[in-house]
């Protein structure tokens, strides 16, 4: 018969300058070839960011392009072309999901139909663009579109109160889709087009007049 003792050896750690005397469990699986087990990682700075910085959603570049889209006149001295030239995903899609919450009175049925509208209509104009010689990316169609839905919400609570005049109703829908197709057409099109502007200004047109017509149920 074997028999027989094992001593614990003395291991001590040197921690922050003083030495702690490590378990015989710990010391076990070290000598075991299982130390890993017992590593802490580093806490990762990139773990700990905001969750908005964490989804790529900056509020104030959000904001500022509400503005340009809200106010389209070169005179104001807004940089318009970060619209474009900069887009992002999360702003367009609030505003077309607020735009769906508003259409119909809140009939939350047509939610899913505009977005496939917005989402299509947009790989449209993306595609005559590309075919027309545009250097413009679906990215930037996709987000150029739904901002400049923002002046159609902008009207919808003025057609609660004059939807009764069936004329002034009529102008004020005339000026929110020119508003609406003016601030994207004004961002699309660009010099590269020349003579084929219309072309592509023209499906605009009609795309917010579709969207227009999703909201009122004409």
């Amino acid at each position: 018969d074997l028999s027989g003792s094992i001593t614990t050896p003395d291991v001590k750690l040197n921690v922050g300058g003083e030495f702690i005397k490590e378990s015989t469990a710990t010391t076990f699986l070290r000598q075991r070839g299982y130390g890993w087990l017992l590593e802490v990682e580093d806490d990762d700075p990139e773990d700990n960011k905001p969750l908005l910085e964490e989804l790529d959603i900056d509020l104030k570049d959000i904001y500022y392009k509400i503005r340009c889209v809200l106010m389209p006149m070169p005179s104001l001295g807004f940089n318009r072309q970060v619209v474009r030239d900069n887009p992002d995903f999360w702003g367009p899609l609030a505003v077309v999901l607020f735009f769906s919450m508003i259409s119909l009175y809140g009939q939350f049925k047509v939610v899913s139909w505009i977005i496939t509208i917005w989402i299509f209509g947009s790989l449209t104009i993306f595609l005559l663009a590309r075919v027309l010689g545009g250097e413009v990316a679906y990215g930037q169609v996709l987000g150029v579109i739904g901002y400049s839905l923002l002046p159609l919400i902008v009207i919808a609570p003025v057609l609660l109160v004059v939807g009764s005049f069936e004329v002034v109703s009529t102008l004020i829908k005339l000026f929110g889709v020119f508003w609406a197709a003016y601030s994207a057409a004004s961002l699309l099109v660009g010099e590269e087009f020349k003579t084929k502007k219309p072309l592509l200004i023209y499906p605009i047109f009609l795309l917010y007049i579709y969207f227009l017509s999703l909201y009122t149920g004409v």
